[in-house]
């Protein structure tokens, strides 16, 4: 087989396209996620704690002031951007906080779809025999409609 066909084989194999759905909405999500946080959670918690932008929060390792965080990057100052490494720490835990929930319930339907019944009772003896059982072992009684249990 040739690497062209197996390549198709893989591109259009199902896991290769899921895969690439997820990367677009994942990537959409981050936006979304990051968006949330710069825009809606930081002001109103940045006002909470006296009117603080935290994206603007920085440290000057030059031992100068600068007055916005866009000022000493424009002059090319060493700088630490703590502020925004606190966006991205809630950005992290607001998107892992949402994936644990997105799993959490994927799993929980799994669950119960994956449940097979471990066998069926014989309605003569009572034994517990196998589900795709048609006669019983034990008293070999014809098994037609048991249900599993």
């Amino acid at each position: 087989m040739g690497m062209v066909q197996e390549f198709k084989e893989f591109a259009v194999k199902g896991n290769a396209l899921d895969l690439a759905v997820v990367v677009i909405i994942g990537a959409a999500f981050g936006k979304i996620v990051t968006s949330l946080v710069e825009e809606v959670i930081m002001p109103p918690l940045g006002y909470i704690v006296g009117k603080i932008d935290f994206s603007n929060m920085f440290v000057s390792l030059d031992g100068k002031v600068y007055p916005t965080l866009k000022a000493a990057k424009d002059v090319g100052a060493p700088i630490i951007g703590y502020g925004a490494f606190l966006n991205n720490i809630l950005n992290f835990l607001i998107v892992a906080f949402a994936v644990f929930l997105l799993v959490k319930q994927i799993n929980r339907i799994k669950k119960g779809q994956d449940e097979k019944p471990e066998g069926k009772q014989c309605p003569f003896c009572k034994s517990n025999i196998a589900v795709d059982a048609s006669r019983c072992p034990q008293c070999t009684s014809q098994l037609e409609g048991v249900v599993a249990v």
